[in-house]
């Protein structure tokens, strides 16, 4: 089959008629046509196609995808509606009702009087039009105004390709309509705070090159309110001090401290920004976050007050019957922790490994189970909800999905459980809360019943959430919720290397790297190569033979940094050469500078809302950032690839690989609520960000069975005397401090 013009890297641009439409949302554009091509093939086009009708003549960019459903398709990207020249097309047109007012006799009777003048006459001379048989002088205008309006989108879209897609054109066009172009024009920095998806940075260029001043108050307000988004999106911060962002704003927008201080005022004023004093630093924040950490604080405190206490004598014999079902008796940590738990509205119990979280766990579903109370527990992971399901027996969830979390256009999370539709459970346990980041723990407590109890579960000494926020720990540095630390190994976890080894780090001690037959090994190598081939030789050779075949699908290599021979972006090259080599019996892809091959382990790099999953007779939607699965076909024909992850089975058309990373090796934070069998961890020079103590400490404490430290000693011992915390600007924790004065 022959196009008119190839784009490169798949890319096509095909011209023809919009033939029949099978699907389209009037809310974001998205179509699906069958297209009839100027060569003369009928093909189906899919893709964001605003306000296109039937007869629409179209020249449209994109690739060829394949849909597991419905097969070939051709992907829009781009598109350019161009007006029909010739009579037949200008009938086909105007009979499919693309101009308000137009059914198909009267489009007869129009081209028949004016032919291809047809157009020229609706737009300006609509009295003409009048002169037709069954036009009014009234309808002839509402035709004019309509087809002007036509006009108006047409000339949007067109205006607006030079800088966004179609489907971000569709919400500027909806927003003003035909004066879209003429108010970015005026000021283009409008468009970051109406439009969702436009940034800064898309705003400044198109500014920059319709000559807009740099200095100008719009440009600076926008410029601070990118700034915070960014900081919060990049650092976790959520909020900054107000001389900071200053400062920051002037330096990178290139204007004097005055106006960046005047534009602070403007944004105050207008209500774009809030702030809050505390220890007489004023901090700056997006309205959303601010609503976010207020509320939190709020709710929080309410929860505490409100809920219902149980006596102490039924709390010592609930603990008893525990005792006496389980055979067991609990430490007096693990005791004192069910205690709080039952007394509390909130309550928060952290501790390292092997240090019995999971039997209080155990234990309060029990007690609460046998009250007949509800309840719920849930993790930030499907990884650690599934090891939260294994470990207590009782069905555990993602926080998402036990929210309910709704799947619209891949914008906006929203959440059917809410303030107007609370959770049915009255117990919420969640476990690994120190990834909690402050938007989701606002989602969490916006669902969860007044009255009801909250038990968060976690290790505040591990990395802080991916987003914005440090939520555990301002909870527990503001002393206003009852907090246990677990801090006694057992005997059992005593014999673990593992156990005893992360404590000793995370206390500020060298690990003991001394021990050859336990599950916690050091292996020394000086150089970044030498570490690298080790790591590749050990997934390959010494613990298959050591521990069985089956043990290569069971190593997860956590390096702290991407960077370097020994980070992960090198690791995965050398790991899949290693693990995974070229074969005539594996497909393979090459997309941008990865080669994607049959077998190839990896893992999803974003949050895809939208992507289809289906596994047996289940379906869904969704796929997130961190899920980890194995590559079992590619059909470059079809231009797909099959994907299996733990419990779901998912289609990527080629254009989605750029959500999609080779996972042999992944980094610390890409680990965080995460176990693995046997976990190598390179020891090297990384930015001296990543050699911190928490940062190796979480590393190791993702392993359930085996550590094995590969690289230098000297860089061991610099992180675990690195206590450098990742510093993040909130006020959480002072909030909730000061909701306690005030009571």
């Amino acid at each position: 089959m022959e196009y008119e013009e190839s784009l490169g890297n798949g890319r096509e641009c095909i011209e023809g008629v919009v033939d029949h439409i099978i699907y389209q949302n009037e809310d974001n554009g998205y179509s699906i046509c069958s297209f009839a091509h100027d060569a003369g093939d009928l093909i189906t086009i899919v893709g964001t196609l605003p306000y296109i009708c039937e007869g629409d003549n179209l020249s449209v960019t994109g690739a060829w995808v394949h849909n597991p459903k419905y097969g070939r398709q051709f992907k829009v990207e781009s598109f350019e509606k161009r007006l029909p020249a010739d009579t037949e097309a200008i009938l086909r047109y105007l009979a499919s009702g693309a101009v308000k007012g137009i059914g198909a006799k009267t489009a007869i009777k129009i081209v028949e009087e004016f032919g291809e003048d047809s157009f020229d006459v609706i737009e300006h001379h609509p009295d003409w039009l009048a002169q037709i048989n069954g036009i009014s002088r009234k309808r002839a205008i509402e035709i004019s105004e309509n087809f002007k309006a036509e006009a108006g989108m047409r000339s949007t879209m067109i205006f607006f390709r030079e800088y966004f897609g179609p489907a971000t054109t569709v919400k500027i066009y909806k927003k003003w309509g035909s004066g879209a172009v003429e108010i970015a024009k005026q000021n283009p920095y409008i468009l970051c705070d109406s439009i969702e998806g436009i940034g800064f940075e898309k705003a400044d260029a198109m500014a920059a090159r319709l000559s807009i001043d740099p200095s100008s108050s719009a440009r600076i307000m926008s410029g601070m309110q990118y700034i915070l988004t960014h900081n919060a999106s990049q650092n976790g911060h959520v909020c900054l001090p107000k001389e900071k962002l200053i400062e920051v704003a002037a330096k990178m927008l290139n204007v004097p401290l005055e106006k960046s201080e005047e534009a602070l005022h403007l944004l105050i004023s207008a209500g774009r920004v809030k702030y809050s004093v505390f220890g007489g630093v004023s901090y700056i924040y997006v309205t959303e976050a601010y609503n976010a950490e207020t509320f939190i604080a709020n709710k929080l405190t309410m929860l505490d007050k409100i809920c219902p206490k149980v006596a102490f004598d039924d709390i010592e014999r609930f603990i008893a019957r525990e005792e006496t079902r389980c055979g067991i008796e609990y430490a007096p940590l693990q005791r004192q922790a069910i205690f709080e738990a039952l007394e509390s509205g909130v309550m928060i119990l952290t501790g390292g490994p092997g240090t019995g979280k999971t039997t209080v766990v155990r234990a309060l579903l029990g007690i609460f189970c046998s009250m007949d109370m509800k309840v719920a527990l849930a993790a930030p992971t499907g990884r650690a909800a599934k090891r939260m399901s294994e470990a207590t027996s009782y069905e555990a969830k993602t926080i998402h999905r036990l929210l309910e979390m709704e799947y619209g256009d891949g914008e906006k999370v929203a959440f059917l459980r809410n303030e107007t539709n609370f959770l049915d459970e009255n117990v919420i346990i969640i476990d690994e809360a120190s990834m909690i980041d402050s938007s989701l723990a606002c989602a969490l407590l916006k669902a969860i019943r007044p009255s009801s109890r909250l038990i968060l579960i976690g290790d505040a000494d591990q990395l802080p959430s991916v987003g914005a926020g440090n939520v555990l720990r301002d909870l527990i540095a503001s002393e206003r919720f009852s907090t246990i630390r677990l801090n006694v190994i057992f005997r059992q976890a005593e014999q673990s290397l593992i156990v005893t080894n992360s404590h000793a780090i995370n206390d500020g001690k060298c690990p003991d790297l001394s021990v050859k037959d336990s599950d916690f090994f050091f292996i020394a190598r000086e150089s970044d190569r030498d570490i690298a081939l080790t790591i590749a030789d050990l997934c390959k050779n010494r613990l298959p033979k050591a521990y069985g075949a089956e043990t290569v699908n069971r190593i997860q290599v956590i390096s702290p940094s991407r960077k370097g021979q020994a980070g992960t972006d090198n690791l995965n090259i050398i790991l899949q050469e290693t693990l995974n080599p070229p074969s005539k019996e594996k497909r393979e892809y090459k997309h941008r500078e990865r080669v994607f091959r049959e077998g190839d382990r990896v893992m999803q790099i974003k949050n895809n809302y939208d992507i289809e999953w289906e596994m047996g007779s289940r379906t869904g939607f969704g796929i997130f950032n961190g899920d980890i699965g194995t590559v079992l076909e590619i059909n470059r024909s079809e231009q797909y690839m099959l994907i299996r992850f733990d419990d779901k089975m998912v289609t990527y058309d080629f254009s989605l690989l750029d959500e999609i990373d080779h996972a042999y090796s992944i980094t610390v934070h890409k680990s965080q609520g995460s176990e693995y069998p046997i976990v190598i961890i390179p020891m090297y020079s990384c930015p001296p960000m990543l050699m911190t103590r928490n940062l190796l400490y979480t590393a190791v404490t993702r392993a359930e069975k085996m550590v094995i430290l590969v690289g230098s000693e000297e860089y061991v011992r610099e992180m675990v005397g690195n206590d450098r915390q990742s510093m993040r600007y909130t006020c959480l924790a002072q909030r909730l401090i000061k909701f306690d004065e005030d009571l």
